[in-house]
């Protein structure tokens, strides 16, 4: 048992918090494996570079995560009051989210399962 009131536990949880700029999209309709190709390219890249690759990458991802990496350089430079030009992408992942389950009539009266995949996908900048 946690030791300590409630509010207690709670005011030191909140201490904690992580105030590098951030951004996250929920249920993106793209599985994780392959967000992860292209968080891969930009992971520790700046941020400039980083919307570079972004740009000419053909993969479907990477105008996803075009957007979201544009919306996390707003928020550091709206609510942090960051310079654009000295952050770079500290950290980037894609988790597995809910699936869909769909199914597809096959041959004799069977069914195979669909399963279409989501993910959610987060960028974490910081400054050089």
């Amino acid at each position: 048992m946690a030791k300590g009131h409630r509010s207690q536990i709670k005011k030191e949880r909140n201490q904690n918090k992580d105030t590098r700029p951030s951004a996250k999209l929920s249920y993106a309709r793209i599985s994780a494996q392959k967000a992860a190709f292209v968080l891969d390219a930009i992971r520790g890249k700046d941020v400039q570079t980083a919307l570079g690759i972004l740009a000419y990458n053909p993969r479907y991802a990477s105008s996803v995560v075009e957007k979201l990496l544009k919306s996390a350089i707003a928020n550091a430079e709206n609510n942090n009051g960051m310079d654009p030009e000295t952050l770079y992408v500290e950290e980037c992942f894609a988790n597995k989210a809910t699936t869909m389950k769909r199914i597809r009539p096959r041959a004799r009266g069977t069914a195979y399962r669909i399963e279409k995949r989501m993910s959610h996908i987060t960028v974490i900048l910081n400054e050089r």
